[in-house]
């Protein structure tokens, strides 16, 4: 059970991480607490498993018709939502959840290709000869 639960708390860790360095970065991301930021990351992690699958299927011709530069819009939604449901996060509009939400993503990014973010056991690999059944 311990072996499922270090992937989601580094996720977590990594998450409010690249948070409060955008909180540092940009003047409109402010944190009134360290509680808000880790609530903050748990929540972001929540919306973007459950919400952002869901607005990705609803807007899917569009994102083609971008060429999935609409994803970075849906993105900075996510944030703008995880700052209206938890207190003690304020961001000041759409443009600073737009940025901010580009450089937590790439953060994020080099932080868990550091961590060594995938776990071989977990990752789904084609069997040798072919079969899937």
């Amino acid at each position: 059970m311990l072996h499922n639960l270090t992937p989601f708390l580094l996720h977590w860790a990594i998450t409010a991480l690249s948070l409060w360095a955008a909180s540092h970065l940009f003047r409109g991301l402010k944190f009134d607490s360290a509680g808000a930021l880790v609530v903050s990351a748990l929540l972001l992690g929540f919306a973007n498993a459950i919400v952002k699958p869901l607005l990705i299927l609803l807007t899917l011709p569009l994102t083609l018709l971008t060429f999935g530069l609409f994803l970075l819009v849906i993105n900075a939604l996510m944030i703008m939502l995880v700052s209206a449901l938890v207190r003690g996060f304020r961001i000041s509009g759409f443009w600073t959840a737009f940025f901010a939400s580009i450089f937590i993503w790439l953060l994020s990014l080099a932080i868990g290709a550091l961590a060594g973010g995938s776990d071989p056991a977990t990752t789904i690999r084609m069997p040798s000869n072919g079969m899937w059944l």
